[in-house]
């Protein structure tokens, strides 16, 4: 099976000073390798071989596995997660996406939704944009839940909550932070190409 740690689609200090580069070294290089490698230490004990990273993380649910399914739907987490950026000003909301942004009551209101739901998440987690039907919806979920468990879950969007996400660049302001990112560092392309509600697929991988 051998699960792999993504590459980041960008480079480590393309998005400095919004997120830096020792942000990514510990966020990517060691909290996401760490799920990663968790996840290919059970292949044999616990008959993963063969299996999609989605897969897995249904099968986990299914059993309540708690202990793979956390770490098997961080790696699908934080795979999406690095999607959901680009560097300042590489990406604006378009076609399809602008309307639907539009009818939310625009960017503005939109970002701020976003931040207040990342803001008031409370502990560790993860702020979703989703497509609820023809219409975006914010949402959140805790800990290392995942809209691929959800019948109808479609994300667009995500922003990780988890301390480690934001403590090098921003110590414990995470407002900051999701305000920051939401505004400046969003991968709007990727958000659009999610529309189609194949976004699960983009953060899957398939077996070894």
């Amino acid at each position: 099976m051998a699960f792999i740690l993504p590459p980041l689609p960008f480079e480590k200090t393309a998005l400095d000073p919004v997120m830096s580069a020792e942000t990514f070294d510990y966020h990517h290089g060691k909290h996401h390798k760490a799920y990663v490698d968790k996840v290919n230490g059970w292949e044999a004990e616990k008959g993963l071989a063969g299996k999609t990273l989605v897969e897995v993380i249904k099968l986990a649910k299914d059993k309540g596995d708690k202990g793979l399914f956390n770490n098997a739907a961080q790696v699908w987490n934080h795979s999406f997660f690095w999607q959901c950026l680009a560097p300042a000003g590489a990406t604006q909301p378009s076609g399809k996406l602008a309307q639907l942004i539009d009818a939310f009551g625009g960017q503005d209101a939109l970002l701020a939704k976003l931040k207040e739901e990342a803001v008031g998440h409370f502990a560790s987690g993860w702020a979703w944009l989703v497509l609820d039907g023809d219409a975006l919806k914010v949402t959140s979920l805790h800990d290392a839940d995942t809209p691929v468990v959800y019948e109808g879950m479609k994300p667009l969007l995500t922003l990780d909550v988890w301390e480690h996400a934001y403590y090098i660049d921003y110590r414990n302001a995470r407002p900051d932070f999701a305000e920051k990112v939401l505004k400046n560092v969003i991968n709007w392309d990727f958000v659009a190409q999610n529309l189609d509600g194949a976004g699960i697929s983009r953060a899957d991988q398939q077996p070894a």
